[in-house]
């Protein structure tokens, strides 16, 4: 379907349906790239002709004329996040670990105190408003759900990583962990056997947490929050009419879903729009090539230690080409003629010129589908969450170059840029991937459209769910056949030894009374 026919279509249904439909739209992360993807759900749909409401910290600066805010104002303060350094995250498979667990410890209450009874989001809750979809996105935020209900409205989740254990069990969708990493791990779909055991330890534990520790708090919450709530907590879990993924198979691997679990990856995306003056000149006179350097929006380069960055500035100070920083400061000590900086960058802007040949990126989802997006390689600087994966997959495709934070130096950064310059291939590879990318039957907009209006005509699609979602853990493993199986094999395995026992003892017997009466003869 192309892009007029999408449009037309849209338009067809809106008028079927009438002035389209009431969309509410809850952010209640606090997340900035979380956020982006958020409220491209939103302005997607606004700009389909729907009435969306959007709770958010963030607000958006120019939304469509049917796009209204209701701003989570002082949450972001509140909650620290403004100020976190996040390269404290930085670590291994154990930091990794204590991250997570720490989300599981501290984000239900800090999500409840600072989103759910925010008060312009309890003044909306009070009002007699009616809404005919809610979307929400589904990183920790399992109290939300009751918002459906509580407005008597269909139910749609979107993440904005990859699919989790958190999505996976909203429409029963399988996750075999001999070919599924942790979206904590830095494993690829290809792993060794240590990794394949690594990787089912761990989310054996994560599973162990999420349902005995997590999900009760949530329970509870959830048990507050709605307390006339027609469906249980689990009733409303089991209620979710369609999951939308951040993702796309190009980018990280083709997985099994059911049918209302939907990629969408690049959403974000937006036609290339013409760049500020400077930026635009900057960028046309680089005769030798760009480098584009952001650590995204929860990452501050300006809190790098003094030893890092004076290490990107050595190397960059190398190079013939020019580098374009993202630096939250107004200036720099030692800044090289080469280097421009900025607090902030049109990002996808930036890597759709043809003169950038280079991104350095921390890894997060939405930098390296952009990137990807417009062909660009990438050197990658994780530092939490699934950074790690991103960049080791990108690694493996052949189209990015891994620099460990641990190992910055002036020579380790030098070694990197001048690998993935020099060296066709990671060119070649990001433009092979991002011809694959961008080879879709329909737009992400367009699908998000087209399925969000089809979730709405057939009243929560209750034809897409799977019937495994009405099976229990042991039900759905198969873990009560098995089990019959084992003591079928057991009850065999028994009665032919009492038997084989039984002749045996019967040939004995007849061979020592044979023998016995030879011995009289």
């Amino acid at each position: 379907m192309n892009g007029r026919a999408a449009v037309v279509f849209s338009l067809i249904w809106l008028v079927s349906f009438g002035e389209g439909a009431k969309i509410l739209t809850i952010m209640p992360l606090g997340g900035k790239s979380h956020d982006i993807i958020g409220s491209a759900f939103a302005k997607t749909l606004a700009e389909a002709g729907h009435d969306v409401t959007v709770i958010t910290a963030y607000p958006v600066k120019s939304p469509p004329k049917n796009y209204r805010q209701i701003v989570l104002t002082g949450m972001l303060e509140k909650s620290g996040v403004a100020n976190m350094n996040f390269f404290d995250q930085h670590g291994g498979l154990i930091s990794s670990l204590i991250l997570l667990a720490f989300m599981y410890h501290g984000f239900p209450a800090m999500l409840y105190e600072g989103c759910m009874q925010h008060p312009n989001v309890e003044k909306l809750s009070n009002s007699n408003e009616k809404f005919d979809l809610v979307i929400l996105e589904s990183f920790l935020a399992e109290p939300f759900y009751g918002f459906a209900q509580h407005f008597d409205a269909q139910l749609i989740t979107f993440s904005a990583v990859a699919n989790t254990l958190w999505t996976n069990h909203l429409v029963a969708a399988p996750g075999p962990v001999s070919h599924e990493a942790h979206f904590m791990l830095h494993y690829t779909d290809r792993m060794t056997f240590s990794e394949r055991f690594v990787n089912t330890l761990v989310t054996l534990i994560d599973a162990v947490f999420y349902n005995w520790i997590y999900l009760p708090k949530q329970k509870d919450f959830y048990n507050q929050a709605f307390p006339n709530a027609k469906l249980t907590f689990e009733e409303q879990m089991r209620n979710v009419s369609l999951v939308f993924l951040n993702q796309h198979f190009t980018l990280s691997s083709p997985r099994s879903y059911p049918p209302n679990m939907i990629e969408v990856g690049g959403l974000q995306i937006e036609e290339q729009k013409p760049l500020p003056k400077d930026l635009q000149q900057y960028l046309d006179e680089a005769t030798d090539g760009v480098i584009y350097f952001c650590m995204g929006s929860n990452l501050k380069s300006a809190q790098f230690s003094v030893g890092k960055r004076e290490a990107f500035l050595k190397a960059f100070s190398k190079l013939k080409q020019r580098v374009l920083w993202k630096f939250e400061d107004d200036s720099i000590p030692n800044k090289p003629a080469n280097l421009m900086i900025k607090s902030w960058m049109p990002q996808n802007d930036i890597l759709a010129h043809p003169n950038v040949k280079l991104f350095i990126t921390h890894g997060g989802n939405l930098g390296t589908t952009e990137s990807l997006y417009h062909g660009k390689p990438m050197i990658g600087v994780p530092i939490f969450g699934d950074q790690m994966m991103n960049v080791e997959k990108s690694v493996r495709a052949g189209y990015a170059v891994l620099l460990k934070f641990s190992d910055i130096s002036e020579s380790s950064v030098s070694q990197a840029i001048n690998t993935v310059l020099n060296d066709p291939k990671y060119a070649r590879n990001a433009k092979l991937t991002s011809e694959r990318f961008r080879d879709k039957p329909m737009t992400p907009k367009q699908s998000v459209v087209y399925w969000v209006e089809y979730v709405l005509r057939h009243g929560g699609a209750p034809q897409l769910r799977s019937p495994a979602m009405e099976l229990s853990y042991l039900q759905y493993h198969s873990v009560d056949v098995l089990a019959v199986l084992l003591l079928i094999l057991i009850a065999s395995s028994v009665i032919s030894l009492y038997i084989l026992k039984k002749i045996y003892r019967t040939i004995f017997k007849s061979k020592v009374s044979k023998s016995s009466k030879k011995k009289r003869a």
